[in-house]
């Protein structure tokens, strides 16, 4: 009640001195104010900067400055419980769930890097014990489900359902930044069928528009990393009409992209979904593309022998069925070097069928240029070479300004990334390529991830009211 009376009295102190102040609400979401000139004196100087303070924290509201960890990390800052306990949390459009490293966390190693929730601390904390667990690739984590007030980007969501994480299993949580994640995407993909933070803004009436934006600084020595803004878009941070193309799957933010072309030439394999995930570091693709890509753009590469045997006991005759009239579906099986019903038996038949079914691809996509016999199996040969040993791949930082453009076909546009934005310095003694291979498997496969290498360079907004993602220059 002291607070509310005192914000009236510097409200009526403010209106009675300073003239018509105008706030006003625009169609993009934000706050806007209207100012008009008056004369500052000493008397009014204390007045002012109040004021300026008041219209920073009202155009604040819904935004959430993120900061950059070498372009690999991008976190941000958000409160949970009564009184608030602060976290930084990597703001995740890959994923549903809000979780945070509980205190209840002791038995793995990943737990003692991070700040942890404590529940008894909180008078608005509320259990719930419902069990859950998110997988994120390689790493996961999983605990029971409680219930809280959160605070993000000046918005109290109350009420929030969110995972206490007691086990971080892994070997990638010890290295984050950030103490826990925070999922914008849908809620089909939420462990638990627990309801995300975004839906409890928009449900909450927190936010004007069904809409947020995402954006990502490249340049690691400015202070400012990056900005979430719920409920619009900031026009500062992009130039320029976004395009937009519609959600295809609720999930992830999917949808269709067109060719992958480097330096102007479609590399011949299309017809791929992708999804936007702010949560990959990289931009992620199946390995048949992104060992194509990699081969273009000159990552170094380590001899596969085994690839090459089966190009060379097999390539002729692959190459051939390509070019009778009516060609078979299923080449692989015809040939051996895959069962016919599909299914793998055992890690070296699975690497003949992965193999050949790649090879297949790749001949494919040449055969369609007019190459020749030759020039075909000694592009696949040479494939063999570039494809993914490990990784990520590394390229050579001498070499960054001569490697190709490379460009993504998405509602029409070509976006394009040029070698500066999609080669990673490490350290200062190494370079990796931004394009890292990840096979996820029908039917949510196959699909490109558009990760932080792609998110850096365009402007992303995400509406979830006509179901569409949009993207821009940066700015």
């Amino acid at each position: 009640m002291g607070t509310k009376f005192r914000a009236a009295v510097i409200t009526l102190f403010l209106s009675s001195l300073l003239l018509p102040l105008v706030f006003s609400e625009s169609n993009d979401g934000f706050v806007r104010v209207e100012l008009k000139k008056f004369k500052l004196d000493e008397n009014n100087r204390n007045a002012d900067r109040l004021t300026r303070q008041i219209l920073d924290s009202k155009i604040a509201r819904g935004i959430v400055r993120l900061k950059n960890y070498q372009n690999m990390q991008y976190y941000g800052e958000i409160s949970i419980g009564t009184p608030p306990q602060k976290f930084t949390m990597g703001f995740d459009t890959g994923s549903s769930n809000l979780w945070i490293t509980s205190s209840k966390c002791y038995f793995y190693r990943a737990c003692y890097y991070h700040s942890k929730y404590y529940a008894r601390r909180s008078r608005t904390y509320k259990a719930n014990g419902t069990y859950a667990m998110v997988g994120y690739g390689k790493d996961s984590i999983s605990g029971k489900i409680s219930q809280d007030n959160v605070l993000v980007g000046g918005l109290t969501i109350k009420n929030q359902d969110f995972i206490e994480a007691t086990k971080l299993s892994g070997p990638e949580h010890k290295n984050t930044k950030y103490d826990g994640l925070l999922g914008l995407g849908f809620q089909e993909i939420s462990s638990g069928r627990v309801v995300p933070i975004w839906y409890n803004m928009m449900n909450q009436g927190l936010v004007q528009n069904p809409v947020f934006s995402l954006w990502l600084n490249r340049n690691t020595e400015e202070e400012e990393g990056g900005q979430v803004v719920f409920g619009g878009i900031d026009p500062k941070h992009h130039k320029g009409d976004h395009t937009y193309v519609p959600v295809t799957r609720k999930g992830y933010w999917e949808f269709d992209m067109g060719d992958v072309s480097v330096n102007g030439k479609p590399i011949g394999v299309s017809g791929f979904s992708a999804m936007v995930d702010s949560g990959t570091s990289l931009l992620l693709g199946p390995t048949v593309v992104i060992t194509m890509l990699n081969h273009a753009i000159g990552a170094e590469r380590e001899d596969n022998p085994k690839c090459k045997s089966i190009v060379r006991m097999y390539g002729k005759t692959i190459l051939n069925m390509l070019l009778v009239k009516e060609k078979p579906k299923k080449i692989c099986p015809l040939i051996g070097l895959c069962r016919v019903d599909g299914k793998k038996s055992n890690n070296i038949r699975t690497f003949q069928c992965n193999t050949c079914e790649l090879i297949v691809v790749w001949m494919e996509s040449q055969y369609k240029r007019n190459h020749t016999e030759d020039c075909i199996l000694n592009y696949i040969d040479q494939l063999c070479d570039s494809m993914p040993a490990r990784q990520p791949s590394l390229v050579n930082c001498l070499q960054i300004s001569s490697m190709p453009i490379v460009s993504f076909l998405i509602g029409g546009r070509n976006f394009t990334l040029s070698p500066k934005e999609y080669v990673l310095p490490i350290g200062g003694i190494a370079c990796i390529s931004g394009f890292s291979s990840f096979d996820i498997a029908p039917p949510l496969g196959p699909i490109w991830t558009l990760g932080n290498v792609f998110m850096g360079r365009y402007h992303t907004v995400f509406d979830h009211g006509k179901m569409k993602v949009g993207f821009a220059d940066a700015a």
